[in-house]
């Protein structure tokens, strides 16, 4: 066993029974470590960095969850112990190296410790996310699956120059929706497939949970300083709140 009595779960789900048609997903929300990892022998600063989670998201997935009475999902663990939205057999799922900073407790694991963290970690995550799913299929209005993240300002010397970016792979519809609706708000750069892109080799969340179901889904992304705060978690989870609802009609009639 990775998980221990101490150990929280490894997600939270709010809003259980919320009546929208939105599941909100979001893989990096959180920064816990197992106990019996010692932390990944990594200082709580390094932690608390865009490689540890995905900073401020989830306080806009709890807000805009309330906002649209839309269940949510969080996943409790940082991405640092498994990358929840990476496949299992990705180089990404267990990362040695993040951003230049070397992860002293996940170099050389062996099958049994890599097993442990997909069984204990990702799998109850995924599982959760796939009984919404089905307890969803059939009703009048089909769930429409919206997967939250954030991104690092600067990342390799570069200033992302995006507000906010929209991902996705074979299915555009509720993606090039949203990016419009996105581009008409005033003041904000929005990135298309900016500043990463959705693919099978990389994701997991997405092609899994929306593609292969055929739902609704887009893959949001949200710059960390914009969000890093309560009001800024506020005011997205305001402007997602009057945006979202107002794409599906078109998109369900289509």
């Amino acid at each position: 066993m990775l998980l221990g009595p101490d150990d929280p779960a490894p997600y939270t789900v709010h809003r259980a029974h919320g009546g929208s048609p939105f599941v909100l997903i979001a893989d990096h929300a959180g920064q816990k470590i197992p106990a019996r990892l010692g932390g990944l022998d990594l200082p709580q600063i390094e932690l608390d960095r865009h490689i540890g989670w995905d900073i401020g998201i989830a306080g806009v997935a709890e807000k805009l969850s309330e906002k649209l009475d839309a269940f949510a999902i969080m996943q409790t663990y940082s991405r640092l112990v498994i990358d929840c939205n990476r496949p299992l057999q990705a180089p990404g799922s267990i990362v040695a190296v993040s951003d230049g900073t070397r992860i002293p407790g996940n170099e050389g694991l062996d099958d049994e410790a890599r097993t442990a963290r997909a069984l204990e970690i990702f799998a109850p995550y995924h599982a959760r996310i796939t009984r919404e799913l089905d307890h969803r299929n059939g009703q009048a209005v089909a769930p429409v699956l919206v997967s939250l993240h954030s991104f690092t300002p600067t990342f390799a010397g570069f200033a992302r120059p995006w507000h906010a970016g929209i991902l996705y792979h074979r299915d555009t519809r509720l993606a090039h929706a949203l990016l419009a609706a996105l581009r008409a708000e005033p003041g904000l750069v929005v990135g298309d497939n900016e500043p990463y892109a959705v693919s099978d080799a990389t994701d997991f969340a997405i092609p899994v949970h929306g593609e292969r179901r055929g739902l609704l889904h887009v893959e949001l992304e949200i710059r960390q300083d914009l969000i890093a705060d309560a009001p800024g978690q506020e005011e997205w989870a305001q402007r997602l709140a009057r945006i979202l609802p107002a794409l599906l009609p078109e998109l369900i009639r289509g």
